[in-house]
């Protein structure tokens, strides 16, 4: 991993220590990389414990969904990653993991006064549909067994003339309570270790009240679209006990979801 930041800002190191408490074993604060997604992985494979945080001042070559690439000004986004070490007997199917990055990351925009929903499976969007994060769950073998990398991007404190696409938007933008780096961070990765742990236990009915509770796919018309295939249209039914997107009684793991109506009440 590059070398620990020496910058004193709101992503204070000390400071994100003292807020995560024991119960988190390492949170690693760089001034720049290329992906924290990719240096949690690399730890992974020598021995990093679960629970593990790399975050970064400056990510420059951030990955998402579909090979996306994106880069935010140095300083004005999180570029979160937790390492998660599920346990060998865990009853749900590891396709929920980015579902509840998605909820975690949601319901800690909502505390901080943001109204938000999710595009299945895990963007965070604002009600007007406003991107203010995206997130990759990667699979990670390592030689202890299976992990996962759960990586999160959020558009904090850009101003209007520094959003990368007009559909994006950022939590200062939408007059969220705070936009303190190290409090948001530590909130998400507090709120996930929860869900997590309640996918651990099979609680898939919780989970899917609360995925369902935000999710403004379902009972949209759709369309998805999958690389190499035509693209698929249809009503946005429901999620199956997999995590799956039900289109017209068939459900799918992966695609690009558009919206193509006017977006429900949420």
């Amino acid at each position: 991993m590059p070398a620990p930041s020496e910058n004193t800002t709101d992503l204070d190191p000390q400071r994100l220590a003292e807020l995560l408490g024991s119960q988190w074993p390492s949170a690693l604060v760089t001034s720049s990389t290329a992906s924290t997604n990719r240096d949690l992985a690399q730890a992974a494979m020598v021995g990093a414990p679960a629970w593990t945080i790399h975050t970064t001042h400056h990510q420059v070559a951030g990955r998402g969904r579909l090979d996306r690439t994106f880069e935010m000004p140095e300083g004005t986004g999180i570029a979160l990653s937790v390492l998660v070490r599920p346990r060998p007997d865990a009853p749900l199917p590891w396709t929920w993991l980015p579902h509840l990055a998605g909820l975690a990351v949601a319901q800690s925009f909502e505390a901080l006064g943001v109204p938000t929903v999710l595009k299945w499976p895990n963007d965070v969007l604002t009600r007007e549909q406003k991107k203010l994060a995206g997130i990759l769950v990667e699979r990670v073998e390592t030689p202890t067994g299976p992990a996962a990398v759960v990586g999160v991007g959020i558009n904090v404190s850009l101003s209007p003339e520094q959003l990368p696409v007009p559909t994006a938007t950022s939590l200062r933008i939408e007059g969220a309570a705070s936009t303190n780096r190290a409090d948001i961070l530590v909130a998400i990765a507090t709120t996930l270790r929860e869900w997590v742990g309640r996918w651990e236990a099979g609680d898939l009915s919780a989970i899917k009240s609360a995925y369902g509770d935000l999710c403004l796919t379902v009972g949209q018309r759709v369309r998805i679209l999958i690389e190499g295939a035509d693209d698929i249209n249809g009503l946005a039914e429901g999620i199956d006990d997999f995590g799956c997107l039900i289109v017209d009684g068939t459900p799918y793991s992966a695609g690009d979801v558009q919206h193509v109506r006017p977006q429900k009440q949420a």
